[in-house]
């Protein structure tokens, strides 16, 4: 790797860790100043701006999560393995957390509802990216006869996120894991209960 993306690659990832700690709009050029080293032109370099900084630690901290995900799914051939694998790798990251602050997904999602426009847009895109996948999942296991037949795979995909996420946010409001160990635990019992 050259020096300019050795560059681009730290500030990025000091900047997603900044944002997720802190925030988009509670992050200020000085702090990314700060966490990275650097000027604000050394910054600047590498960005267009802020906002094009801030879509590519997004686009950065996703990567982290699907990389997690697919370290979790590596030789599970098996729908009902493969929607599980998920799970645990959203219990991983409650246990060894990719970044500091929370999942990226949800604290993204609320800070840029209304704020920020392309910054929701993006993280609309990487949950719908997320729903797909766990929708193909299991209209793939209801054709290799994996999966119940009248599994909704839509309507799976809904709680098992919405769980997810929901547990990330009580997981860190009261700084216990047990909330995520719970939904963990109940997500594993319906996926396994659609099992053929």
């Amino acid at each position: 790797m050259r020096k300019g993306e050795q560059t681009r690659e730290m500030i990025l990832e000091r900047a997603a860790q900044l944002f997720s700690q802190q925030g988009y709009f509670g992050s200020s050029l000085s702090d990314l100043m700060r966490e990275t080293g650097l000027e604000k032109g050394g910054i600047y370099n590498h960005f267009r701006g802020k906002d094009d900084l801030a879509l590519a630690a997004f686009d950065y901290s996703v990567g982290l999560i699907w990389q997690r995900i697919e370290q979790e799914l590596a030789g599970k051939d098996n729908a009902i393995d493969r929607l599980l694998a998920v799970i645990t790798a959203y219990r991983s990251i409650i246990d060894d957390p990719i970044l500091v602050g929370g999942c990226p997904l949800l604290n993204t999602a609320v800070e840029s509802d209304d704020a920020h426009p392309a910054l929701r847009d993006r993280t609309r895109e990487a949950m719908t990216g997320l729903r797909k996948w766990i929708r193909k999942t299991i209209s793939q296991g209801k054709a290799a006869g994996e999966i119940r037949q009248e599994t909704d795979g839509d309507f799976l995909a809904t709680i098992i996120i919405s769980s997810i996420e929901g547990a990330v946010v009580l997981s860190k409001l009261y700084d216990d894991h047990t909330h995520m160990y719970r939904v963990v635990d109940f997500l594993t019992q319906q996926i396994n209960a659609i099992r053929k």
